[in-house]
């Protein structure tokens, strides 16, 4: 592990992992390992046979399956320290902030996110790079025999609720807490799948909890209030951590307060601990000063569009001063600019295509299609706007809608290849009661689509653009269709 000096203001603290060793020797990420064909065809088998699983939007609500095959392989998720992130958005473009913060410090990153753009194993990155395909495969090889042992006794059980098979999240989960094992890693950041008390990857537990802003989504697994919403998130909150936590709606917030209270978590919120001190919009990203809990930090670059992710950076800042001494420590003005120089977030506000310029993101909900709008408003000034909209059953549509209309000029309307997406005849009728019937445009197939979107927004002349949102699926097979497939 790296920990010089020159990566920290005044006296060092140390980390402690408290953690036993990593089970095995380290296998490092594959990012420019060779293709080798018959290992890219077991790789997509192997694929094929998780997602034969229960999929990831039907979670079931037991931490039982997890904690037993992490028991059978002897806790690799204790092997080393995690910082553990919930909230409703954010989250992945705050895990990758704090995990590209922590490289610069020169610790070796696990980074554990979902879902993915492309590549399942987007999921699980070493030192901020996807897995390698072998490394997969090993892990995949170690945690197999003890998911199967898990179902077997699962299938055996006398309770009807538990005669269950482990799920796709729940397989990925064990894989990642494996491989982080395996490598091994001086720390992992962890994105939960869905809400935080069940969520799999709650058999661990953080040293550092963030919160990212709770709003509705996925009520109908979570709840239908933000109260009750915050109060399945809260449950990331563990004995003894620090709690990071963003700006939340007041009912959230008395949650997380009281969760934190009641585990003796020591709780650091935006506004008070730690924030925002000034923004600039800029070519390319803002130049922003951020308050940590440990000092401040002026003039940085985020290459990144919009408020939010200025908030993203300032959770994401707050978190690392708390991992890396328990927020007592000013991180040095080299390892900051640095990182927040290098950070990614594919698929969020992304441009993805210059003449016409297509922009993807990955706005699902109300509140994240409303934070894309002000960050369209403030960071770009298009002739025309033509968004290309695809959205999931299981999502406010119309609120979204809503969110986007004062920003867009037309709408070409589709579906992505989810089984789960709203028809577009449908969906182009919900779109045509806030916009107008003459302001949208239904096509079936997405490849389609994304051309008429195109040609509408030459319409404009030059400084014409395409958005295209309302699901990860979407940004992902946008993406893909423009030949951008890294992540």
């Amino acid at each position: 592990m790296t920990r010089d000096d020159q990566f920290f203001e005044g006296n060092e603290l140390p980390l402690d992992p408290g953690a036993a060793a990593p089970r095995t020797a380290a296998r490092r990420p594959g990012a420019a390992e060779p293709v080798d064909p018959e290992l890219t065809a077991r790789y997509a088998q192997v694929v094929e046979e998780i997602l034969a699983r229960t999929p990831e939007h039907m979670p079931e609500p037991t931490l039982h399956r997890v904690a037993r095959v992490m028991e059978l392989m002897g806790d690799p998720q204790r092997a080393y320290p995690m910082i553990h992130l919930t909230g409703t958005n954010g989250k992945t473009s705050t895990t990758r902030i704090i995990e590209r913060i922590l490289r610069e410090m020169g610790l070796r990153t696990g980074r554990f996110t979902s879902p993915h753009l492309h590549d399942m194993r987007e999921r699980i990155s070493l030192d901020g790079e996807p897995i390698g395909i072998e490394a997969f495969l090993a892990a995949y090889d170690d945690v197999m025999p003890f998911v199967e042992m898990v179902d077997r006794e699962s299938m055996g059980s006398t309770a009807p609720e538990r005669q269950v098979r482990m799920t796709y999240f729940e397989v990925v989960v064990c894989l990642a807490f494996a491989a982080f094992a395996d490598a091994p890693v001086d720390v992992a950041v962890v994105e939960v799948g869905l809400g935080g008390v069940w969520d799999a990857t709650s058999v661990a537990d953080g040293t550092v909890a963030v919160v990212t802003p709770i709003s509705l989504d996925h009520t109908r697994l979570l709840g239908s209030t933000v109260e009750e919403i915050a109060t399945e998130k809260a449950g990331i909150i563990k004995p003894g951590a620090i709690a990071v936590v963003g700006v939340q709606e007041p009912e959230a917030m008395t949650v997380l307060t009281d969760r934190a209270e009641e585990v003796g978590a020591d709780l650091r919120t935006e506004g008070v601990s730690f924030g925002v001190l000034a923004r600039e919009v800029g070519v390319g990203g803002q130049q922003v000063s951020l308050r940590g809990l440990a000092g401040d930090y002026p003039d940085l670059f985020l290459p990144l569009f919009g408020a939010h992710q200025v908030h993203n950076a300032a959770m994401a800042v707050a978190a690392v001063e708390a991992f890396v001494g328990g927020g007592e420590q000013r991180l040095t003005d080299e390892v900051l600019r640095g990182g927040l120089a290098g950070v990614t977030s594919p698929g969020r506000l992304e441009i993805v295509r210059r003449s016409p310029t297509v922009l993807v993101d990955a706005a699902h909900n109300p509140a994240g299609a409303a934070a894309l709008a002000e960050a369209l408003r403030e960071s770009f000034t298009f002739t025309r706007l033509v968004g290309l909209l695809a959205v999931l059953e299981d999502k406010d549509a119309e609120a979204m809608i809503q969110q986007l209309e004062p920003v867009l000029d037309h709408v070409v309307v589709t579906r992505t290849s989810s089984p789960r997406a709203i028809r577009p005849t449908r969906l182009g009728e919900m779109v045509a009661a806030y916009f107008g019937e003459s302001r949208v445009t239904v096509v079936q197939d997405l490849p389609e689509a994304l051309d008429v979107a195109a040609g509408l927004s030459d319409e404009g002349g030059v400084g014409g653009a395409v958005l295209a949102t309302g699901s990860v699926t979407t940004a992902a097979e946008v993406r893909e269709l423009l030949g951008v497939t890294s992540s």
